[in-house]
Parts: structure tokens; C-alpha cells; sequence
């Protein structure tokens, strides 16, 4: 098994927190004007912002 390092106390979730992640993920998603839901037809206009790399030959 790989050693794992020890997680700086900063990075270490409180029980609240792990109950609001399980809250959260609970939740159904909803969509508003400003998060609108993505159709095909946005879908084929996305662009990345990260575009990928082709690779070296």
C-alpha cells in the first residue's frame, strides 16, 4: 500500500462539515437564470478554457 501523507489540520473536515456535504449531496440540482441547465445545443457551442494538448511526435 502507497504511504499516505498525514492531511495538514486545515485540510482535515469537521463532523458539521462532513453533515453539510451529506445534506448537499442529498439535494436535487436546480437550475436558475443564472446557472442555467446545459441543452445540446449549447453543449455543441461549449468551448474549453483548457484546450488539449496534441501530443509530441
Amino acid at each position: 500500500m502507497a504511504n499516505i501523507p498525514e492531511l495538514p489540520p486545515e485540510m482535515i473536515l469537521s463532523d458539521e462539515e462532513w453533515a453539510m456535504i451529506a445534506r448537499a449531496r442529498s439535494q436535487a440540482i436546480t437550475f436558475d437564470e443564472d446557472c442555467p441547465e446545459v441543452t445540446p445545443e449549447r453543449a455543441i457551442r461549449f468551448r474549453r478554457v483548457n484546450p488539449v494538448r496534441k501530443a509530441a511526435t
